[in-house]
């Protein structure tokens, strides 16, 4: 059974910077994409950014470019996002999520993720 823990949420600053960390257990995930969703009461999901399987494509929404970074680590199963000069409007849960698709790119649709965690808080203080 495939099962996503993130942590590293919590409670900073306008400005500050914060890790997140996503490690997946029960299957090797080095030939699955990627990605960090998150989402705010009364919305759907929003994709943050996503990796392809390699690690050598990456994709942000327009609202994170230049701020946040994504990564993964395929020999320790894990995945990152690097959030650095956080604003209030990052404030919502975020999710870790894993394709069952196999070396393919960046998947930028919702539904073609298989697996998701159980999200980690953000919340940004202005």
């Amino acid at each position: 059974q495939v099962q996503l823990v993130e942590s590293g949420g919590g409670l900073v600053q306008a400005g500050d910077s914060l890790t997140l960390t996503c490690v997946a257990s029960g299957r090797t995930f080095s030939s699955n994409s990627m990605a960090w969703f998150r989402q705010t009461p009364g919305k759907g999901r929003e994709l943050v950014a996503g990796i392809s399987w390699s690690g050598v494509q990456k994709h942000y929404a327009d609202s994170v470019k230049g701020r946040f970074t994504i990564s993964r680590n395929n020999a320790k199963n894990t995945a990152y996002l690097q959030m650095n000069s956080l604003k209030p409007e990052d404030t919502a849960s975020y999710y870790c999520a894993l394709s069952s698709q196999l070396f393919v790119g960046v998947i930028f649709q919702e539904n073609d993720y298989d697996y998701w965690g159980q999200g980690t808080q953000v919340t940004v203080a202005s």
